[in-house]
């Protein structure tokens, strides 16, 4: 699937690539609608048409993923709905073992999410998952997300990674081909971001349920730049 000894960057996506996106969709699904639809006096179903709606607008810009958007927009505290739920942040199950073999193996281990950084911050606190990587960088530093071209061009500005020597790992179909026209030399998608949720297909790039598959390859490879 993927030629290791090739391989001595690894940029990881955090929500279903790294965390349970179960987390994500039941609080952008439910619980931000269940409360948004109490302050506002609206039908859940009014609330979730509503949400949806703006959800759709500004899909795959830096204000979908920007949590003072949010607040503002709702006039609620996303931060603090998110706590109220925190409990359901979690790594994926297959997580840990592959981040360590990863770090183990030498490599530059690099997390890049479109996350807003209290949403990062959070995330951390609840899984200490700053701990498996080298560098961790939210795309609002950039101010742009990874869909965009510029996003991967200030990122290799700032970190200098060799695209031929880089493996970026995504859930996201969009976000897997905007890596792809950048140049970025290996890719892989996560088929199974969501645990409560069935496997997506991927047609355009090796795909993956499971990182531990990936383990032994890792463990015995060594990069050759």
């Amino acid at each position: 699937m993927l030629d290791w000894s090739k391989i001595s960057t690894v940029l990881l996506d955090m929500d279903g690539t790294i965390l349970d996106l179960h987390f994500d969709n039941h609080f952008w699904l439910h619980h931000l609608p269940q409360r948004y639809s109490e302050l506002h006096d609206l039908s859940l179903i009014d609330a979730k048409a509503s949400l949806m709606s703006h959800y759709e607008k500004v899909a795959g810009t830096i204000d979908w993923y920007c949590l003072d958007y949010w607040s503002e927009q709702t006039q609620l505290s996303i931060t603090d709905l998110k706590r109220e739920i925190q409990h359901l942040i979690q790594l994926r199950t297959d997580a840990h073992d592959f981040l360590v073999a990863l770090k183990a193996s030498g490599r530059d281990i690099v997390l890049v999410t479109n996350a807003h950084p209290d949403s990062l911050s959070l995330k951390i606190e609840r899984t200490s998952l700053d701990k498996y990587f080298d560098t961790l960088y939210s795309t609002h530093e950039f101010g742009v997300t990874k869909e965009s071209q510029l996003l991967w061009q200030r990122l290799q500005e700032k970190h200098g990674f060799e695209l031929e020597s880089t493996l970026f790992v995504d859930d996201s179909l969009v976000i897997l081909d905007s890596a792809k026209k950048y140049g970025i030399g290996h890719l892989l998608a996560v088929a199974n971001p969501d645990s409560k949720q069935a496997e997506n297909v991927f047609k355009e790039y090796p795909s993956i349920t499971d990182y531990r598959v990936l383990l032994a390859e890792i463990n015995n490879s060594t990069p050759n730049n």
